[in-house]
């Protein structure tokens, strides 16, 4: 008998209350989760029972068991990480995306999927300003976004040179030299890794974490042979954007692939008035972002753009006789991505894009920029701390007299549970760092950081 509502009808609306019922808490719930991973360890684990029970009562059980281990990630009031919340539409449209359980890969067998994921990744292009002809490919996050334009690079530039990368492998190619700004997210070395490129020149950088331009102009002038660049929007401490017009014209004089890792800052593109941030990074060849961040759509959605479409599919795609293939259209989505078998990605990614048009994006990456300013400059005026970074976007990183004084604030305010911040070690020193990435984060949440971060360091020189 095929599977019609019914049996599906009780669990899903008990998932719908106790969803509702969890999103409700976020206003004033502690944000730092009450019980441990050991803690919770007898309740999920335990031999396994001989007897089922009911989907409803298994998502009651879930519900219930797993709410004092959960973390207020998607509050305001979380500054952790870089870790965004999860805009209504999106949240809603990735209900639908489990509901229709579609198997994406195809586009002949799930036209409705393709076809919103191409919409959504021409609207992305328009919205950031990118390259129309270029392929946009849904991943699982920014690290395999990065990856993927990575794996384009790494095929590109081999068949430049002359290398058959697909027939004769990596054993005797002719060696990609990678260029990196020091301060890069450790995931660019991931993807470097995972491709076999080695471990990557480091190019200085400034005292926001910039690359610098001249820096990299001379270390391409130290060896020949392909090069690929990685360059950076959003410094993970800073919020800094490495100075692309510069740094790209340097690398097309060497003939280097450009990619750039956004996987927050991306987003910057759809705001005019921060063109100077993002100038020149349409010019670059392949960008990673993750959708995630500050979109705000749920997990599981990174986005990978690369503007050389041959490199990209023949980098990730494949051809087997019992797949249908698209052959008049734009091509199959597995062709963009890592994965063959995957879930609908793009639709939240739509959901949010369609819900929000380009002034609410735009609206929603300045006011998550606007509340980081508001916090840091805010903390500044609080004697016995420093913000140690100009804030131009979304991050914050805050010092308090010593690295001990910083490392106890830090703990007091986790303790507290009013807000979450995550610490962190910049430009030798410890420090306190602040992400603003939620959509939610109102004037409220501002303030509430202020209060929570300046009481904070009040006790600690109080217990000194």
């Amino acid at each position: 008998m095929s599977a019609g509502g019914e049996p599906y009808s009780e669990a899903l609306s008990a998932a719908a209350r106790r969803a509702a019922q969890w999103l409700a808490t976020l206003p004033d719930r502690h944000v730092g989760p009450a019980q441990s991973a050991y803690d919770l360890a007898a309740v999920f684990a335990g031999p396994f029972p001989s007897q089922g029970m009911s989907a409803a009562a298994v998502v009651e059980y879930l519900a219930d068991k797993a709410e004092p281990g959960l973390m207020a990630m998607p509050s305001g009031r979380f500054f952790g990480w870089v870790i965004g919340g999860t805009l209504p539409a999106a949240l809603a449209a990735d209900w639908l995306v489990s509901a229709w359980d579609q198997n994406s890969g195809l586009r002949y067998a799930t036209p409705a999927i393709a076809a919103i994921e191409e919409g959504a990744g021409h609207w992305l292009l328009d919205l950031l300003g990118l390259p129309a002809e270029s392929d946009v490919g849904f991943t699982t996050g920014a690290t395999m976004a990065n990856f993927t334009g990575l794996a384009a690079a790494r095929w590109r530039l081999l068949a430049d040179a002359g290398w058959d990368l697909d027939g004769d492998g990596l054993a005797g190619a002719p060696r990609i030299r990678c260029f990196v700004g020091q301060e890069r997210h450790e995931t660019i070395d991931l993807g470097l890794r995972y491709l076999g490129l080695g471990r990557p020149t480091a190019v200085p950088a400034d005292a926001q974490g910039r690359l610098v331009a001249a820096e990299l102009d001379r270390l391409l002038s130290e060896g020949s042979g392909p090069a690929l660049v990685c360059l950076q929007a959003g410094n993970l401490h800073s919020g800094a954007f490495d100075p692309f017009d510069a740094a790209i014209e340097v690398a097309r004089r060497h003939g280097a692939w450009v990619h750039v890792d956004g996987a927050f800052g991306l987003w910057a593109a759809a705001v005019p008035e921060f063109g100077d941030l993002t100038r020149g990074m349409a010019l670059a060849d392949s960008w990673g972002t993750d959708a995630h961040k500050t979109l705000n759509v749920p997990y599981d959605c990174g986005i990978a753009v690369v503007k050389d479409s041959t490199a990209l599919r023949n980098a990730m795609g494949l051809h087997t006789s019992y797949l249908v293939h698209d052959v008049e259209g734009p091509g199959d989505p597995f062709q963009k991505v890592p994965e063959l078998s995957r879930r609908g990605r793009g639709v939240p990614v739509w959901a949010a894009l369609r819900s929000l048009g380009r002034d609410g994006v735009a609206a929603q990456v300045r006011g998550l920029a606007d509340a980081a300013s508001k916090i840091g400059s805010r903390l500044a005026e609080v004697d016995g701390i420093e913000v140690l970074n100009a804030v131009d976007y979304t991050q914050v990183s805050l010092a308090f007299r010593d690295d001990a004084t910083t490392r106890a604030v830090t703990a007091r305010v986790i303790e507290d549970g009013k807000v979450w911040m995550s610490g962190s070690h910049w430009q030798g020193r410890d420090v306190l760092r602040v992400s603003v990435s939620n959509w939610s984060t109102d004037a409220d949440d501002v303030g509430t950081a202020v209060e929570a971060v300046s009481s904070a360091l009040a006790a600690v020189v109080a217990a000194d």
